[in-house]
């Protein structure tokens, strides 16, 4: 595993220093790696949701109604 050494700001100090003498977390790393998988898996998502949109605009127009698209939509991102 490699080291890095960061900067931050006092705000963002303190919220971490929180999170860790909260017991959520063992230690900044731990945090800090958490936050970087959710940022990961979103950007998975936000890429998903732009290739649909490409491939929708690409496609022309649909009959489906705003509720069946959402459906959808989810029922896409829940597998």
């Amino acid at each position: 595993m490699s080291r890095q050494s960061i900067s931050l700001t006092e705000p963002n100090d303190d919220w971490l220093k929180n999170q860790v003498e909260s017991k959520e977390y063992s230690s900044k790393s731990e945090l800090i790696n958490d936050l970087i998988r959710q940022a990961r898996n979103q950007q998975v998502q936000v890429n998903w949701i732009q290739a649909k949109l490409e491939k929708a605009e690409n496609s022309g127009f649909t009959n489906a109604t705003k509720a069946q698209i959402l459906a959808e939509s989810k029922s896409s991102l829940n597998g």
